[in-house]
């Protein structure tokens, strides 16, 4: 008798209502996890200055970036140009389906001056192998290159979640930060973001 008692007990807990929220409530967990990785970076905030101006730091203007060819990224070293700056690791699988729509702006942008980085969070040495592989699989034109760990940190501002993509403008300020990748929207926003930079005066 107990048990026929505890058979209707679960029957009258799982209602339709808590039924349908509950699928709701896992979409929406499914969702968030799917559009961004979690950087192994422990949060950090750059300078106040920075922050208030949209402006880069210096540190990060100047930091020497491994690039996966063997020489340097230096982001201080586009000044003047329209520059995306993409946050990514092999590991992630939002980075991953956000690579060939990168591509594909990279193609669409670049005969009008727009420079594209991405730039690694991965250590250098032990994901070196890996980023190559990415790189061939995906047919990336743009520069790639692991980000120093205190650039990705103080670019980040503590939200270290990846892929993250910055849009700036030709005289360094940050006017678009992307946190994630939404393959419905993010594309279409990416591609505006870079239409607004380049109709702003240098």
């Amino acid at each position: 008798m107990s048990g026929r008692k505890n058979e209707v007990k679960k029957m009258k807990f799982w209602t339709p209502l808590r039924l349908v929220a509950t699928v709701v409530a896992f979409g929406l967990l499914v969702a968030i996890a799917f559009s961004s990785c979690n950087s192994n970076d422990p949060p950090t905030k750059a300078p106040a200055s920075a922050a208030r101006s949209n402006l880069l730091p210096r540190q990060v203007l100047e930091a020497e970036n491994k690039a996966a060819n063997g020489s340097s990224i230096k982001i201080g070293d586009y000044s003047g140009k329209v520059l995306l700056v993409n946050l990514w690791a092999t590991w992630c699988g939002p980075c991953r389906m956000e690579t060939p729509e990168l591509v594909k702006l990279h193609k669409e942008f670049q005969g009008r001056g727009v420079e594209m980085i991405g730039l690694s969070t991965e250590d250098p040495v032990a994901s070196a192998r890996s980023v190559s592989d990415f790189v061939r699989e995906f047919n990336v034109d743009y520069h790639i290159g692991w980000a120093q760990r205190e650039v990705a940190q103080m670019m980040m501002q503590g939200r270290t979640n990846i892929p993250q993509s910055f849009i700036i403008a030709r005289d360094g300020r940050v006017i678009r930060r992307f946190i994630g990748f939404n393959p419905e929207t993010t594309p279409t926003q990416l591609r505006e973001a870079l239409e607004q930079a380049l109709k702003e005066a240098g």
